[in-house]
């Protein structure tokens, strides 16, 4: 898998309902969603009952490899079931020539199934019975696995055995015992760089660790997102500002269907400090809170059940509504889903201080870990007013005639409440 471009590898043991008629389960909740890299999410038309949309698919490029090499499977999606809420994986076989269709019909004990992870967003996938010597080879180091919702991540076994969470923790350790480190960025050729623009923490901190951006839901370390954010001190270690989880753009609503042009001169207010031709629209908008005084717009959650933490129609949204009850903004689950996706399933939160000139960074001897993470985690920490909208949006030369409009919608959410959105977190002290 690694030769085709894997760079992420999990196995899972196959129950005997995991076939190809009645797909393959790969955990309760969205958390699968993390791990394995998929296409837009869609409402599955064909599943509407009455108005409400009961479950959404997605597609996964997916192969199975063999000793010949890969073979695709054109029709290998992922169907989303909020009911109950679960992930499983259909059409593995149709189309794929070299499929393991024998092994993927049956109802065998002990078969596993492997899946290596691209950094193009690949998923290649084999498939084992009981009686071959991988699966007694699996058996022999399953317990020194770290398990990750339904799977086993076999990063462990790429390290020769060394748990890559303490490795990890390790080098943030030997991080931070180096103190103050110039501001740097890895260059594609693996040469640190100097680097003098002011956000310069995350980047000095993954030139630190030796990894660089790839199209695998960003930079890791052995499977790990490293975050860094600012503080005071090493002391309290309060965080400076609030986490901003994503930055998607609204699917629906005035500002998608008339342009964010006439959203901002409908919704808009002029700029506070006095400065001539701007509009802006800010606030802090959060679900269940009135209308904003000066945007006059509420943030309302549709097709979701807060009591219960599920989606009960996959066809429901964020929404930005003013007192008319109009859509002035909109985020449909399907975005919300993919953008979340992109987050990694394990994440460690690394805290900084700055000084200049010149611009130099030290790293903290206290780390936040946080583990399995769930778009459905972040849908209630929104249902609940815990993580909410910050928008930054303007226009500048709204008088004239082609004015400059700058477009930021963010969710956030406070440093401290991070632990909301992960099934399990850990407060580490490196030293």
């Amino acid at each position: 898998m690694a030769e085709h471009g894997a760079v992420r590898f999990y196995v899972k043991w196959l129950a005997p309902n995991d076939n190809s008629k009645n797909q393959v389960y790969l955990g309760g909740g969205f958390g699968a969603l993390n791990i394995i890299p998929h296409g837009p999410v869609e409402n599955d038309e064909s599943s509407v009952a009455g108005s409400v949309r009961e479950r959404a698919k997605a597609k996964v490029r997916f192969y199975w490899i063999d000793e010949r090499g890969l073979s695709r499977a054109p029709d290998a999606q992922l169907i989303l079931y909020p009911k109950y809420p679960e992930v499983r994986m259909s059409g593995f076989l149709r189309g794929a020539e070299r499929a393991p269709g024998d092994l993927m019909r049956s109802r065998d004990v002990g078969r596993v199934l492997f899946l290596g992870i691209c950094a193009d967003g690949r998923v290649i996938g084999h498939v084992a019975g009981n009686h071959q010597p991988i699966v007694h080879a699996l058996h022999d180091v399953a317990n020194s696995l770290t398990v990750t919702g339904v799977f086993l991540d076999l990063e462990a076994v790429r390290q020769d055995g060394a748990d890559p969470k303490l490795a990890m923790l390790a080098m943030l350790g030997r991080i931070y015992r180096k103190g103050w480190i110039s501001s740097q960025k890895l260059g594609s050729d693996g040469r640190r760089l100097p680097y003098k623009a002011q956000n310069g923490g995350g980047y000095t901190l993954e030139s630190e660790l030796g990894i660089s951006p790839n199209g695998y839901a960003g930079p890791d370390y052995m499977g790990w997102e490293v975050k860094q954010y600012s503080v005071n001190d090493f002391v309290r270690y309060t965080a400076k500002s609030p986490v901003t989880l994503m930055t998607p753009e609204p699917t629906g609503g005035v500002y998608k269907d008339q342009g964010v042009e006439a959203f901002l001169r409908r919704y808009g207010y002029p700029d506070k400090a006095g400065r001539p031709d701007r509009i802006n629209f800010g606030g802090k908008y959060v679900n269940g809170m009135g209308f904003d005084p000066n945007t006059g717009l509420a943030l309302r959650i549709t097709g979701y059940d807060t009591l219960n933490g599920k989606i009960t129609d996959v066809g429901g949204a964020i929404e930005l509504r003013d007192k008319s009850d109009e859509i002035a903004a909109s985020w449909g689950f399907g975005g919300v889903i993919e953008h979340w996706n992109r987050k990694h399933a394990k994440a460690v939160y690394v805290p900084s201080l700055k000084r200049s000139p010149p611009t130099e960074y030290h790293f903290g001897d206290i780390v936040k870990v946080c583990e399995d993470t769930d778009v459905l985690l972040f849908l209630k920490a929104l249902a609940l007013g815990v993580v909410y909208y910050d928008p930054g949006i303007k226009m500048e030369g709204a008088g004239a005639g082609k004015p400059v409009t700058k477009r930021r919608s963010q969710f956030r959410i406070n440093h401290k409440s991070l632990s909301d959105l992960y099934q399990r977190t850990e407060i580490s002290k490196l030293i």
